[in-house]
């Protein structure tokens, strides 16, 4: 039988996809191309619920891969159907369980074409195993190692899509990485819905993890996809300054410049505290790139909240700024606050931080020319080849080198969105 898959969301969603793409090819099931001419028997759609828009675009792809392909099984798993089965027309509903579990479940549904659901309360179950040997898209190996939130931010549906904290055993995850490093995977990318709360519940942490990660024999970078700024410890700095493997960039959302915002949100910090972190960090590793995730238009900001988060945005200067409108998710506490806030003001604010957000990229780029670095080779989608650095800048390069190799690379010119340098 043939599928294909489609991938909605962050990178444990990601992750999730590639181990379900590796449990149907060792059955041997034959993967074909999402859009592909060719028919195939089962098409997989993997969703996201972060903002109204991921759930829109979860909505137009189910129904416009259910209306083209009524022969088809359409199968539809993630957090848009953990928290909207009712809503979804398709063959086989999973939620975030039962990932695991697909094989039986078609097997099943091939029995007398009965609609399978399998969405359950997702606060109490435990880490849901799964172990990747390799990626099929993908130069960059990502490993999940956390899953769930407890933190419950006043915007977020995510805890009641993911459900609790909980974390993949120690030796698991020291055992997926080694077995990835052996099969020719260089760079491993750490991912988690709350990466930096690993292991709480196994009375470990992020910190031990990456000490025994760094050891392992022929690794060349560890990245981190995200941690929050009151999880970074002097240990994770010493570990990133200290040693090459660490990747020199870190993802930390900051989520509003505003103190009163950052209450209203039930983020656990106020702007001094992250502001003081950033600069200790940079100190401490001056070549870092520290890139963030940000929310414009919650509800009750006004505009000198706006103007606060400017000036926050102007002191911290992020290599880069991942903008979003406040998007009312149902069940927040968000969703029922007063004054919520005009489209038409959200999207100029997006747009007054997406100005702000390319000058601080151009800016940082511009400051590195001449630098050296080492990375390894990837070829994107337009066939162009590029050397993402430990500091993850994109380095255009002219090259006939294959994928995942390890080269030396000058950053020679910055001009627009194109980054170029020369292998030496």
């Amino acid at each position: 039988m043939t599928f294909a898959i489609h991938t909605f969301g962050c990178k444990v969603n990601i992750y999730e996809s590639e181990y379900v793409t590796n449990l149907l090819q060792e059955k041997g099931y034959k993967m074909l191309e999402f859009n592909s001419e060719e028919e195939a028997d089962i098409y997989i759609i993997n969703t996201c619920t972060v903002t109204n828009e991921a759930d829109k675009k979860d909505r137009k792809l189910i129904h416009t891969t259910r209306k083209n392909h009524e022969s088809s099984i359409l199968i539809v798993m993630g957090c848009y159907s953990q928290l909207n089965p009712n809503d979804i027309d398709a063959d086989i509903i999973l939620g975030n369980k039962y990932k695991s579990d697909i094989i039986n479940l078609i097997d099943e549904y091939l029995k007398d074409y009965h609609k399978i659901v399998k969405v359950n309360d997702i606060t109490k179950i435990e880490f849901e195993d799964m172990y990747i040997n390799r990626f099929v898209a993908h130069t960059r190996a990502f490993v999940k190692i956390q899953d769930g939130c407890n933190a419950f931010c006043a915007y977020c549906a995510i805890p009641y899509a993911r459900g609790g904290i909980r974390s993949k055993d120690f030796d698991k995850v020291i055992s997926e990485v080694t077995n990835l490093v052996n099969n020719g995977y260089k760079e491993i990318v750490l991912t988690g819905i709350h990466t930096g709360r690993y292991g709480i519940e196994k009375h470990t942490n992020l910190e031990n993890l990456l000490k025994e990660l760094v050891k392992i024999k022929g690794i060349f970078r560890i990245r981190l996809s995200s941690i929050e700024v009151n999880e970074i410890t002097d240990g994770i700095i010493d570990l990133i300054k200290n040693n090459d493997i660490m990747a020199k960039h870190l993802h930390i959302p900051l989520q509003s410049g505003s103190n009163a915002i950052l209450k209203s949100m039930n983020r656990l910090y106020d702007k001094e505290t992250f502001i003081n972190k950033i600069e200790y960090i940079r100190k401490e590793i001056p070549d870092i790139s520290i890139t963030t995730d940000l929310i414009v238009g919650f509800p009750g900001e006004t505009e000198d909240n706006f103007k606060e988060t400017i000036d926050t945005l102007n002191r911290i200067k992020f290599t880069k700024i991942h903008t979003f409108p406040y998007s009312k998710r149902s069940g927040t506490k968000a969703a029922s606050m007063p004054n919520q806030i005009d489209g038409n003001i959200k999207k100029c604010r997006v747009k007054e931080v997406l100005t702000l957000s390319d000058r601080y990229e151009y800016e940082f780029y511009k400051q590195k020319i001449g630098n050296i670095y080492n990375g390894i080779i990837e070829t994107r989608k337009d066939g162009k080849k590029i050397v993402i650095t430990s500091n993850y800048i994109p380095i255009e390069v002219a090259s006939n080198l294959e994928n995942n190799t390890e080269v030396t690379v000058k950053l020679l010119s910055v001009n627009d969105d194109k980054i170029m340098g020369e292998i030496i």
